[in-house]
């Protein structure tokens, strides 16, 4: 049996979003739940945050991604997908961790939707006051 390239695993989380991301050295394809990166993103900032660590490392033509991502919504799934992109490209090639890092890529968004609170219309906002 011949051995095959190493694929490298990857995941990338933002706010309920969760991307997993299978790299694979070829043409620079890149596969989002069964569809082409065009039609699973139609909005080219998606597109374009989503291909930035290939930018930034100048290895878009080196890997294929094949990426199955779920839940949140369309610029929380982007986010994901950039984030576990930027975590292959780590694992494949360590010397290309100090652009990543310098470019923000390799830190996770920390920020969720903060929980409604009893006693207020949303998290934050009080009832209407009325002095009489």
């Amino acid at each position: 049996m011949a051995s095959k390239a190493p694929v490298i695993w990857s995941t990338g989380k933002r706010k309920a979003a969760i991307a997993r991301i299978r790299l694979i050295p070829g043409s620079g394809t890149i596969r989002v739940n069964e569809r082409s990166l065009e039609d699973y993103f139609p909005r080219e900032t998606a597109r374009m945050q989503i291909l930035e660590p290939f930018e930034i490392t100048k290895t878009g033509a080196d890997y294929d991604a094949v990426v199955s991502v779920a839940g949140g919504g369309v610029s929380a799934q982007a986010s994901a997908v950039r984030l576990g992109i930027a975590r292959a490209l780590v694992q494949a090639t360590e010397s290309l961790r100090p652009a990543l890092r310098k470019a923000g890529l390799l830190t996770r968004d920390p920020r969720k939707v903060e929980r409604k609170k009893y006693g207020r219309h949303k998290a934050r906002k009080r009832p209407q006051y009325s002095k009489r």
